[in-house]
């Protein structure tokens, strides 16, 4: 018999030709639906992620459903505007003719998420499938145990279960789901996982989404600052225990502040996670003992100036600094995607861009300076999937900005209009009239020069048509 997974897409494909998801009505009703879930289920979804991550109650709110509640918001009163017939300027040829890009769905979308926000990263792509017409197959991480089987639970009684079904499982599953065909898939998590994915998905030569990680480096000049720069560096370095794929991963600054630094990031964790961060409701744990030993295994040969201690039982370790960290220390070999954060001293900025240069493209740089000439130079001459000067994580909340990788740290953007344009199809139409037939004797033979002539002069010219020509065109 078939498989649960190949039973799954099979009627999602289904439902999918019955053409219902192309109706704006049934999209926008959809969309509104998992509003209402977000505003009706805020206690499950707490209580599970609390069990997963130990995540408190605001927290979930302000990492998780906060987003989205932008995104649905965005895509409700925008979906019209965004799956309209989009005109494309007309040349003397195609003056009289109907040119436009029309976005239509790409069919089944397969959406494989993340342990690590997952609801922010799994429903995100979700709502741009949903806005532009697609099937979407949602495959919840098996790691966040509680958070998956609720959304298990709950998205098929807001949003089409036929259309939008909900596959549960652990790698076996996920590789039986690879084994079926998509239109696109969409993956965040690990850059190995990803060039996995990317194989499976070749053998159908369907597009995909990538939204991987990588070490984002986080440059201080000693000019700038360093109290609020450290502030908002401890922030966005220790949320949710250092498991974000956008937190600063390491710092880059000159010896002479590296101490000024240590004792601000310091004095920032005491503000935020009191002085012991282990009874503080609003610092997370590392999601399971398999990660645990990982990153403990990271601090190895590394120098612990803050922090450190850890608790196997209780999946805690201590918000931590590490200083004079060595380039080829073993906290620099992998994305520490944890609460360590290494201190690594370079001379100036030229030194930190060779730093960065010699690196895989991380997915995101952040840069401390009062300097606009430093933070451009930074900009101009580095690669990254997004930049931020003088902040932490918060460009990842601007929807009018796409998010995503280069090179490593992934291909393909989403965010609000991004993610329904990236799972749409872009289609070309030129409608013409069986009319003015004499126009086109200069393309059919036999070809002369003079015909040659009047093609280069209607193709080439750029002719200014004044207002009447130019409202002709609209």
């Amino acid at each position: 018999p078939p498989k649960l997974q190949e039973r799954a897409v099979a009627r999602a494909r289904k439902a999918f030709e019955t053409g219902r998801s192309k109706c704006l009505e049934h999209r926008i009703r959809q969309l509104k639906n998992m509003q209402r879930l977000f505003s009706e289920r805020q206690t499950e979804i707490a209580e599970a992620m609390k069990k997963d991550l130990n995540k408190s109650d605001v927290g979930t709110q302000l990492y998780e459903i906060l987003g989205l509640e932008g995104e649905l918001n965005t895509a409700i009163s925008k979906l019209k505007e965004w799956a309209a017939p989009r005109p494309v300027e007309k040349n003397l040829l195609t003056l009289s003719d109907t040119v436009y890009v029309h976005p239509e769905p790409l069919g089944v979308v397969l959406i494989i998420g993340a342990w690590n926000y997952p609801w922010a990263v799994t429903i995100q792509p979700l709502i741009g499938a949903i806005a532009a017409g697609n099937a979407a197959v949602i495959k919840p991480s098996e790691v966040c145990v509680h958070t998956a089987k609720v959304m298990e639970e709950l998205l098929p009684l807001y949003i089409d279960k036929e259309l939008y079904p909900v596959v549960t499982g652990g790698v076996p599953e996920t590789q039986e789901l690879l084994r079926q065909r998509f239109d696109h898939i969409f993956y965040t998590g690990s850059s190995p996982v990803g060039k996995v994915i990317m194989e499976a998905a070749a053998k159908n030569l369907t597009p995909v989404t990538l939204e991987l990680g990588g070490k984002s480096p986080c440059y201080i000049d000693k000019s700038c600052d360093i109290t609020v720069a450290c502030r908002r560096i401890t922030w966005g370095k220790y949320t949710n225990c250092g498991q974000t794929c956008i937190a600063p991963d390491y710092i880059l600054c000159e010896p002479s502040i590296q101490d000024r630094v240590i004792a601000e990031v310091k004095k920032a964790v005491k503000e935020f996670y009191t002085e012991n961060p282990k009874t503080c409701s609003d610092y997370g744990r590392i999601i399971n003992q398999r990660h645990f030993k990982r990153i403990l295994a990271l601090m190895e040969g590394s120098s612990v100036a803050a922090g450190g201690d850890h608790d196997e039982s209780d999946c805690y370790i201590a918000p931590t600094i590490l200083r004079d960290v060595k380039p080829d220390a073993k906290v620099m070999q992998e994305e520490i995607f944890g609460p360590l954060l290494p201190i690594i001293s370079i001379s100036d900025v030229d030194e930190a861009i060779k730093f960065i240069n010699q690196r895989e493209k991380p997915l995101a740089l952040y840069v401390f300076s009062q300097d606009d000439k430093l933070i451009k130079k930074m900009r101009d001459e580095t690669s990254s999937g997004g930049l931020l000067a003088n902040d932490c994580l918060v460009h990842y909340s601007v929807n009018s900005l796409p998010f995503g990788g280069v090179g490593n740290s992934g291909m393909g953007c989403y965010h609000g209009k991004f993610t329904f344009d990236q799972l749409s199809h872009h289609r070309s139409c030129l409608i013409k009239q069986l009319k003015m037939e004499g126009v086109n004797s200069m393309r059919y033979p036999p070809h002369t020069l003079k015909k040659l002539g009047w093609a280069r002069f209607f193709i080439l010219k750029n002719v200014d048509l004044g207002w009447l020509g130019r409202m002709a065109l609209c």
